[in-house]
């Protein structure tokens, strides 16, 4: 098992679920938005579980779709290699019709740090992984860029913003938000709302490949496969703007 095989494999079943994905919605429509979001989740989740347990059956995964027993089990926080995968990213952006900003994330998590992965925007037709990063785009100077969510932005981001001389761009889920980053839609996404480890492995993985600037909030190294898998807070920025947000993150918590 080369480390090749696993970029390959985290970007193959990303693309896989979601193409399943785009399938569940021409079929259901948009007519009952709980349903197709019901629907999206469980497919997307059974097919990768089944996948996985077929192609890394010595492996572990933690789900976001997994019940609190599942992710609970003591046996992943002990394994060697563990498979962090949120099957459907941004269930509201993907049960609304025209909507392209959700995502399939697949992370593999190896002895204490982050080694491959694929983040899918299907409705985009795009995936970024690992095994090709993306060439990260440089920062034009002057006013830039925050990816913030689409109902609820922190208030200490919209005064971030106004501290460093920024405009805030909404967007739907956390993968879309980190990808826009890597793709130059924008130069940063900052969070502090509360998210799991499923939210943001995966685009992590391809930020940190890619060269970009991922960490809480406070600077500190994000941490995967923990007992709790609370991650409640992310900055992921072209590297040559980490000091700058860091340090009005600072200030505005001071």
């Amino acid at each position: 098992m080369t480390i090749r095989d696993d970029h390959a494999v985290a970007a193959d079943l990303a693309n896989e679920a979601g193409e399943r994905l785009l399938q569940v919605r021409r079929r259901m429509g948009f007519d009952d938005a709980a349903a197709l979001k019901a629907e999206g989740d469980r497919s997307s989740h059974v097919f990768l579980m089944e996948a996985l347990a077929r192609l890394r059956p010595s492996d572990s995964v933690l789900s976001e779709e997994a019940t609190r027993e599942e992710r609970l089990d003591p046996r992943r926080l002990s394994a060697e290699r563990v498979w962090i995968v949120d099957p459907l990213d941004g269930t509201r952006e993907f049960s609304e019709e025209g909507r392209a900003d959700w995502a399939v994330h697949v992370a593999l998590w190896e002895r204490g740090r982050l080694a491959a992965g694929a983040v899918a925007l299907p409705a985009q037709g795009r995936t970024l992984t690992t095994a090709e990063p993306p060439k990260l785009p440089s920062s034009a100077g002057g006013r830039f860029r925050i990816a913030v969510s689409r109902t609820r932005p922190p208030e200490f981001v919209q005064k971030l913003a106004y501290l460093v001389g920024a405009d805030l761009v909404p967007i739907g889920s956390a993968g879309a938000k980190i990808s826009a980053v890597l793709t130059g839609e924008v130069e940063a996404y900052v969070h502090a709302g509360g998210q799991y480890e499923w939210d943001s492995a995966a685009p992590v993985a391809v930020a940190q490949a890619a060269g970009a600037h991922a960490s809480r909030v406070d600077g500190a190294a994000l941490a995967y496969n923990q007992a709790d898998p609370s991650l409640p807070d992310i900055l992921v920025s072209l590297p040559e703007l980490a000091a700058s947000l860091l340090a009005g993150i600072r200030d505005l918590h001071a």
